[in-house]
C-alpha cells in the first residue's frame, strides 16, 4: 500500500482550456525558453500566492510586537531596543531571501539540489568544531560579532529540497532503496546536529521525513519502520550521554509536573502561569505582569506564545493559530496543484516542518510537550529561524508561480 496519492501530473493546477496530457505525452504549444527562470518569468509574478505572503507577514509582525512587550520590562525609559531592531533587519534579510528564492524556477534548480546541500553539511561539521559557539549546552551557533548563526535552521530548507529531489526521480510507490536513500540524506545532517546536541531540531527532521515519505509513495510499512526507528532514537538519546542532566530533565519534566518550583520544573511552571492568567482577552498590551518582570526566562526567543498569551489571552493566542492555520492551508493546496510531483513534494516538507514546529512550541508552553527549545515560526527572536522560514515560504511560492508550466 502506497502513501497518499496526488495529481502528480498536475492536472488540478491547469487553466481550463488547456489540453491535458497522457503521462509521458510531449507537450504541446508554445517551446520553453533556455533560461533559469522559466519559460514565462513575467507572468509568473501573476500567480504569487498572496494569502500566504500576507500571512506569514501578519504573524512575523506580531511576532516582532511580542519581542517589544517581552524586552520591554518595567521601565520603558530604559528600554533596551537591540532586540526589537535585529529582529526587523532579520525579517529584512527573509524577505529578501524569500524574492530570491521565487526569481529561479524551482525546476531548474533540481540539478542543484545537491551544493546547498553540501554547504549544509559542511556547516553542521564546523559547528561542532572550536569554530562553533556553545550555549544553553548546545554547541550549535557560529558568533559572527553581534550575531549568531545557526546551521541546523538552514539545513531544514537544504534537506527539503535535496529529499524532494530525490524522491521526484523515482516511481511511486517507492522500493525499500529508495527510501533508504531519502534516510540516508536527511539522517547524515540529523548525526551532526544530535553531536550539539540538539534533539529538539532532530525531532523536527523526522516529522519532514514522515511526511514527505508519506506523500512521496513510501509504503505503509516503511512509514511503521520509520516510525519505531525515530521512537528508538529519541529513546537512545535520552538514554546516552550526549545529553547533561539538567538537559534531560528538561525534555522529561513535562510528564512530572507536579513537583513545585524546584529548577527543572521552574520555566515550564511560569510559562503555565503567564498563558493561564491572560484569560478570555489577556491583561492588555504590554500590561502582563509575568512579561514585564521577566519571570518567564527566554520569553522573547522559545517562550515568546507565553507573552502573546498573557497580555492578550486566549482571543490573541487563537487568532495567531488561526493564521497559522490559514498559512498551512495554502501551502496543502499548492502541494495539491502543483505542476508536478517534485513541487508537491518540496511544499508537503515545508508544511510537515511548520506544523510540527508550531505545535511543539505552543504545546510545550502549556506543558503537554516537551521543552525543547523549538523556535514558534516567524515569531520567535533569532535571525537563524527567521531567516529559514521566510525561505522556505519563498520555495512554496516559486512552486504555485508556476503551477500552470
Amino acid at each position: 500500500m502506497a502513501g497518499i496519492p496526488f495529481d502528480w501530473e498536475g492536472t488540478r493546477g491547469r487553466r481550463r482550456n488547456s489540453p491535458l496530457r497522457l503521462p509521458g505525452e510531449p507537450r504541446v504549444g508554445r517551446r520553453r525558453e533556455a533560461n533559469l527562470f522559466g519559460p514565462t518569468p513575467s507572468k509568473a509574478w501573476r500567480h504569487v500566492d498572496l494569502v500566504l505572503v500576507l500571512s506569514a507577514a501578519a504573524i512575523s509582525a506580531l511576532g516582532a510586537l511580542m519581542i517589544l512587550a517581552s524586552t520591554r520590562g518595567t521601565d520603558p525609559d530604559a528600554y533596551d531596543s537591540s532586540f526589537l531592531r535585529r529582529q526587523l533587519l532579520f525579517l529584512g534579510l527573509g524577505a529578501v531571501g524569500m524574492v530570491l528564492i521565487t526569481l529561479v524556477d524551482y525546476r531548474r534548480l533540481r540539478d542543484f539540489a545537491w551544493f546547498p546541500y553540501a554547504v549544509t553539511l559542511v556547516l553542521l561539521a564546523l559547528v561542532v568544531s572550536p569554530l562553533g559557539a556553545e550555549r544553553r549546552g548546545a554547541q550549535a551557533w557560529f558568533q559572527l560579532g553581534g550575531f549568531q548563526l545557526q546551521p541546523a535552521e538552514f539545513a531544514k530548507v537544504t534537506v527539503i529540497f535535496a529529499v524532494a529531489a530525490l524522491l521526484a526521480r523515482y516511481p511511486t510507490p517507492l522500493a525499500a532503496r529508495y527510501v533508504g536513500l531519502a534516510l540516508l540524506v536527511l539522517g547524515v545532517p540529523v548525526g551532526l546536529i544530535l553531536i550539539q546536541p540538539d534533539l529538539g531540531t532532530t525531532l523536527v527532521f523526522i516529522a519532514i521525513a514522515m511526511g514527505m515519505l508519506l506523500i512521496g509513495g513510501a509504503k505503509v510499512r516503511h512509514i511503521i519502520v520509520l516510525s519505531a526507528v525515530g521512537l528508538i532514537l529519541v529513546v537512545g538519546v535520552l538514554d546516552s550521554d550526549l545529553l547533561e542532566d539538567y538537559q534531560r530533565d528538561r525534555l522529561t519534566v513535562f510528564l512530572d509536573q507536579d513537583q513545585g518550583l524546584r529548577e527543572e520544573t521552574y520555566n515550564l511552571n511560569q510559562s503555565k502561569i503567564a498563558v493561564g492568567s491572560g484569560g478570555a482577552l489577556g491583561k492588555g498590551l504590554f500590561e502582563g505582569t509575568q512579561t514585564r518582570l521577566g519571570n518567564v526566562p527566554e520569553q522573547h526567543t522559545d517562550f515568546i506564545f507565553t507573552a502573546l498569551g498573557e497580555e492578550l489571552g486566549f482571543a490573541g493566542s487563537a487568532t495567531l493559530l488561526g493564521v497559522f492555520a490559514v498559512m498551512c492551508v495554502r501551502i496543502w493546496r499548492t502541494a495539491q496543484i502543483a505542476a508536478d510531483r517534485l513541487g508537491s513534494l518540496i511544499c508537503v516538507g515545508v508544511l510537515s516542518m511548520f506544523v510540527f514546529q508550531v505545535f511543539q512550541n505552543v504545546g510545550m508552553t502549556v506543558g503537554i510537550m516537551p521543552i525543547t527549545g523549538i523556535p514558534l515560526p516567524f515569531m520567535s527572536y533569532g535571525g537563524s529561524s527567521v531567516i529559514a522560514s521566510w525561505l522556505a515560504i519563498g520555495l512554496v511560492l516559486n512552486v504555485h508561480m508556476r503551477r500552470y508550466d
